[in-house]
């Protein structure tokens, strides 16, 4: 019997595209909610169209996290959220947790390390499908078919050869590969001069980042334009190559984050939280979507 398939959602990205791409919307008191109905509309959504059995919504707890004490200017370039977004954070977790979801966010730590722990902590009791656009989250992929990443605004499953056709590198490799090329959306660095190409060459001949040779000799044989100029800047910006890795290394052992099967069941919607949450929101009808009740 194949064991259950437990989804893993990334709030932060639906919640910024609700902000982004809903009409604005005001609750009866005058509070902004437009982010808040459109997240939970998505969750109500996927609730209905996949089924699920078990579920969870990770959240990122801050702006700021352990990854800021490495480099200062790890996502610098990202402003805080309007106070009218910052204030419908607290309105979807209680909205996923009115749904009977199980939330789960972790100071210091980015959803995407609560979502590594908790797949780590399932290990082989449950398959688990990641709902995600994150490319850092391809990393959890597994070979096997186990773990896989799931766009939900592209209805498209990354599984490990998806990951490789998308990337050129293997799914364990995604963070020596965003260590080499950068990431703008992170303001990771990356080495300058090398692009995705360079990267998968230099992953695929050699494996990982600790192992490419700083001697450009020892590349021949790499299928590569300028390979020498490649391998010497890299050997030159080690550093920056090595730190970019640790940067997008998604933390699989992030205190307090545990949750075995019978945490993360579905059982349905609390109906008398989700009639006072509906009411006190001016959400009207939308319970009505609901798939089931607790």
């Amino acid at each position: 019997m194949s064991p259950p398939l437990v989804h893993l959602f990334d709030a932060h990205i639906y919640i910024f595209r609700s902000w982004f791409g809903m009409p604005e919307m005001r609750a009866p008191d005058g509070a902004a909610v437009e982010a808040a109905f459109g997240f939970t509309n998505t969750l109500i959504q996927y609730l209905r169209e996949h089924e699920p059995s078990h579920v969870a919504v990770c959240f990122d707890h801050g702006l700021k996290t352990f990854r800021n004490e490495i480099l200062p200017s790890y996502k610098e370039s990202r402003s805080e959220p309007p106070p009218e977004l910052e204030a419908q954070f607290e309105m979807c977790r209680e909205a996923a947790r009115a749904l009977g979801l199980t939330v789960f966010s972790a100071d210091g730590y980015e959803a995407d390390d609560v979502i590594g722990t908790l797949v780590a902590g399932l290990g082989e009791s449950a398959r688990v499908r990641v709902v995600s656009a994150d490319k850092d989250l391809t990393q959890l992929v597994t070979e096997d078919g186990r773990v896989v990443m799931y766009d939900l605004a592209r209805d498209r499953t990354f599984d490990a050869a998806a990951v490789r056709k998308k990337f050129g590198v293997d799914p364990a490799q995604i963070p020596d590969y965003l260590g080499l090329v950068g990431d703008a959306v992170d303001d990771l660095p990356g080495v300058p001069g090398v692009g995705k190409v360079g990267a998968a060459a230099a992953l695929t001949a050699f494996g990982s980042a600790d192992a490419i040779p700083a001697n450009p000799d020892a590349w021949e044989g790499v299928n590569v334009r300028g390979v020498r100029r490649l391998a010497e800047r890299i050997a030159e910006h080690r550093g920056d190559l090595l730190r970019g890795r640790q940067l997008a290394t998604v933390v699989r052992d992030v205190p307090g984050i545990e949750a075995g099967l019978a945490d993360l069941a579905w059982h349905g919607a609390d109906r008398q939280w989700i009639d006072e949450l509906y009411e006190r929101l001016g959400w009207g009808q939308m319970a009505t979507w609901l798939p089931g009740w607790a």
